[in-house]
């Protein structure tokens, strides 16, 4: 940010903080207590895809560190691409144990970042179901360092519940860093793990 920003009143872009992913395990008790939306285990991470030896030599190491349990049981990570040609990570763990779900994500973002591939990253998910079968989403957005509520309407189609978004995000207020502005509660329809 230069001397003119200052004067301006611009602010420079938000740092990404992963470490902000730590706080969703209590932020998902909250959640829990609050709605009733428990976590499903199931966990993704979205990129702009990238080709070169570099990027293959990461994706590989990123698959290598979360396929390390299959050999005692665990399911191994999932790579998909979307319409949009993004390239999504799906990770499992078990529904009660939103800690290694959110360690899996962390590893994943920090091995990209490490890698020079953090502007490629977008964003994180955890998902959510409550006991009608409703979806829910924790979206961590990259570049932002914020959280926002994804929550698709019954019924299908792609309609947002915006009333049980912003019900989440006056339950989550104390627990996470939550995106202010709305314009950017991207949807995110089709994404593995919602």
């Amino acid at each position: 940010m230069g001397l003119l920003d200052s004067i301006l009143g611009r602010a420079g872009p938000v740092r990404p903080d992963l470490d902000q992913l730590f706080a969703v395990p209590s932020a998902a008790l909250t959640l829990r207590a609050g709605t009733s939306f428990a976590p499903t285990g199931l966990g993704s991470v979205c990129f702009a895809g990238v080709e070169g030896g570099a990027f293959a030599r990461v994706r590989q190491d990123v698959r290598e560190l979360l396929d390390a349990d299959t050999a005692r049981g665990g399911i191994p990570v999932e790579f998909s691409r979307d319409t949009y040609g993004y390239t999504w990570l799906l990770a499992r763990q078990e529904p009660d144990d939103t800690a290694a779900l959110v360690n899996d994500l962390h590893a994943v973002n920090t091995l990209l970042r490490d890698g020079g591939f953090g502007p490629h990253l977008l964003c994180s998910m955890i998902g959510f179901r409550n006991p009608e079968g409703r979806s829910l989403a924790l979206v961590y957005l990259y570049k932002r360092g914020t959280f926002y509520p994804f929550a698709p309407a019954p019924g299908g189609g792609e309609k947002r519940d915006n009333q049980l978004e912003l019900q989440v995000r006056a339950a989550l207020g104390d627990d996470l860093r939550l995106e202010g502005d709305l314009s950017r509660w991207f949807p995110v329809w089709g994404a593995p793990g919602l």
